[in-house]
């Protein structure tokens, strides 16, 4: 029976893996088309939808400030849940646990749709509307929970006995976290720091909600650039400016992982 049963179960996985596929093929295939359509087929190679983005400043600024966005983001998550993953790892005290518990929790309520208004309100009183450094602030506190709930298994891992060795040597507190606890949660950071990047490059919502310049839109708000005045999708248009949103993610995530490797678990392995 099991035998049998085989060549359906493989249908249906071939099935399912092209049901994923189409919708990549699509976007590779139809921002180089001539006639664009929401079907997958190959047409007569053209590069005019490409020369449609380059002729829209507002769409190439939002690369930019996407950039501005995501590497800032990262860089504050990175360095301050590396930091306080490394605090909460040494040091024992009564709610530790619940406090990592309450940490996931957290970080689904900050950057979600029911935390909007109590964020505008409190960007606007701090005079952060229309500014990155508001949508910074908001995706660092968002990310940061997770981020510390990860990092500290790593910083569990590390062998205490590295750390003794270190303070025989007379190495500081602040340098046996630079050149002990940090480098060897590498794999730990190299996850954080992708998955920080890539949450905040394809954030709609927080941005659309706290900027209100043109020019300090992100792409992923800035692709309403290429809908017509009546609401007319551009979809060739679409396609090759969605391909191009999605270039800057993979260049960072093959870079990381081929530089630091990933691991979602902490530790030496011997």
């Amino acid at each position: 029976m099991r035998g049998k049963g085989r060549p359906f179960i493989l249908l249906a996985l071939a099935l399912i893996g092209i049901f994923f596929l189409l919708p990549m093929l699509w976007l590779v295939l139809t921002p180089f088309s001539a006639e664009p359509t929401l079907a997958v087929k190959v047409a007569q190679p053209s590069l005019n939808n490409f020369h449609e983005v380059a002729k829209n400043r507002t769409a190439l600024i939002a690369f930019k400030n996407s950039i501005i966005l995501s590497a800032g983001s990262m860089f504050l998550v990175v360095l301050f849940g590396s930091l306080a993953a490394y605090a909460l790892s040494r040091t024992r005290f009564a709610g530790r646990d619940t406090i990592l518990s309450m940490l996931l929790l957290f970080s689904s309520v900050v950057t979600g749709v029911a935390a909007m208004v109590p964020i505008y309100t409190l960007n606007s009183r701090l005079h952060l509307i229309d500014t990155h450094i508001g949508v910074i602030l908001i995706f660092t506190a968002g990310f940061l929970p997770t981020a510390i709930f990860i990092l500290k298994d790593f910083m569990d891992g590390i062998p205490r006995s590295y750390e003794e060795a270190a303070l025989v040597d007379g190495s500081s507190s602040i340098n046996l976290f630079r050149h002990v606890a940090f480098p060897l949660a590498r794999q730990g950071l190299a996850v954080i720091a992708v998955l920080t990047f890539v949450n905040t490059w394809s954030n709609f919502l927080v941005p659309f909600v706290l900027i209100r310049s043109n020019e300090k839109l992100p792409i992923a708000v800035a692709i309403y650039q290429f809908f017509t005045e009546v609401g007319i999708p551009r979809i060739g248009v679409i396609a090759a400016y969605s391909l191009l949103y999605t270039l800057p993610v993979l260049v960072i995530y093959f870079w990381i992982s081929r530089r630091y490797g990933f691991g979602f678990f902490g530790g030496i392995k011997g």
